[in-house]
């Protein structure tokens, strides 16, 4: 049994002891992968670690840090300001120069991504000329929230959501150190709900076992009744500013135009549940009606414009049902990107093609000579030049009710 303090918390009594300890991340930390070689031979360099949370970022930043020869400083950048930065660099300085010590100086920076440019700015040189390894540690795509110079003096590593398996090994370890027993479908439910996150899987369990009386042999059981008190709400992975956001509103955007209903509509509650503005998505279904469906399906833009209005004046529960109703329409509808082609193609021409001046005959006023007026002939057609130099931008599509417009086109043209 591993040696641990009863009144630690889980999460940190779990703290990975070796390498091997370590669930998931083995395209990182696996035998002879490159990460591994630099911890064990001490040799580690300016690095960034990104994932999301609860997948081992801290826990291996940490382990380095118990392994390494080096000083360690933590630090958590929605905390630290340019002077705590700066007083950290002039003493790793100091004992690098230190001709007794020599000891090089380990930063771990939690949140990097809430460093501003400045910030990172200060950090660029002492990093480039090693006076300090620098570990950073965020949940954010560090190509879109670190600057280049200094990103370009990182090797960066993404870690992984744990997966099951990887989730019921901690549980494994945490009942060699508990007197406890998970029923099957109470570590199924854990592992489920705890959505790739080990430090939200060891904190409801460390209340299940914190708050659950021993039996007449003093084990822990825990039933499917105590599993759900202590892990409540599952968690979603969802920032509004951060790389989730913007991966589920596109996951939902493509499912929508790929005629995916049910993945449209799960994208849909995950946003919703997350707590995501229905006006925002409503916007975004707007667009897709008009972009992906356009006239193949009029009616698409319709509906969306009326779930738009519903948005508006509803709240939760209530606008999930025409916001459903309306993604699920778009979903099932005949796709036709073909007036989004047009009219990109007809800017395209406007800014760079050959400059059309408005034909006499259409231009405003009374004396517009030679102008036919097109309901005073049969079918409410008839053939003049609208358009210097005629170009062709609009394509009809054979799909949907585009088809239709498509047909009459060509009958009245007289290309049948």
């Amino acid at each position: 049994m591993e040696d641990i303090k009863h009144d630690m918390p889980l999460a940190a009594a779990m703290a990975p002891k070796n390498l091997d300890d370590f669930a998931g991340q083995k395209h990182v930390i696996g035998p002879g992968r490159m990460l591994r070689r630099m911890i064990e031979s001490d040799t580690i360099k300016s690095a960034v670690f990104f994932g999301p949370p609860g997948v081992g970022k801290t826990a291996l930043a940490r382990f380095i840090a118990s392994k390494t020869e080096a000083v360690t400083v933590e630090l958590n950048a929605a905390a630290a300001g340019v002077g705590d930065i700066k007083k950290v660099i002039e003493e790793a300085k100091e004992r690098r120069n230190d001709t007794f010590l020599e000891k090089r100086t380990l930063v771990v920076l939690d949140e990097i991504h809430h460093f501003n440019k400045t910030q990172q700015d200060v950090l660029l040189p002492s990093v480039e000329r090693g006076d300090i390894i620098l570990i950073g540690l965020t949940t954010e795509n560090p190509y879109f929230y670190i600057n280049n110079a200094l990103l370009s003096r990182f090797s960066v590593f993404e870690f992984k959501p744990l997966d099951a398996k990887d989730l019921e090994q901690i549980l494994k370890r945490v009942l060699k150190i508990k007197e406890a027993k998970i029923q099957k479908d109470a570590k199924d439910f854990f592992i489920t709900q705890a959505n790739g996150d080990a430090r939200r899987l060891l904190n409801a369990v460390d209340l299940a076992i914190l708050t659950t009386a021993k039996d007449s042999d003093g084990i822990v059981n825990i039933t499917m009744d105590v599993a759900k008190e202590c892990m409540q709400k599952r968690h979603l992975n969802y920032d509004k500013k951060g790389d989730e956001h913007y991966d589920v509103i596109s996951a939902f955007i493509k499912s929508m135009r790929g005629s995916d209903p049910d993945a449209a509509v799960y994208w849909l509650a995950r946003m919703l549940e997350s707590g995501e503005d229905p006006r925002f998505i409503a916007r975004r279904i707007l667009i897709c009606a008009s972009e992906d469906v356009g006239n193949a399906e009029p009616a698409a833009i319709m509906l969306a414009e009326a779930a738009f209005k519903c948005a508006e004046v509803l709240g939760m529960p209530e606008v999930r049902i025409p916001l459903a109703q309306a993604a699920i329409y778009v979903a099932c509808a005949p796709k036709s990107n073909a007036s989004y082609i047009a009219v990109d193609e007809a800017l395209k021409e406007v800014r760079e093609g050959i400059q059309r001046r408005v034909p006499a005959h259409l231009r405003s006023g009374f004396k517009n000579e030679g102008y036919k007026y097109a309901h005073d002939y049969p079918n409410h057609y008839v053939k003049q030049e609208y358009m210097p130099k005629p170009k062709k931008f609009y394509e009809p599509t054979e799909i949907g009710k585009e088809k239709n417009i498509k047909e009459r086109l060509k009958k009245l043209k007289g290309e049948e």
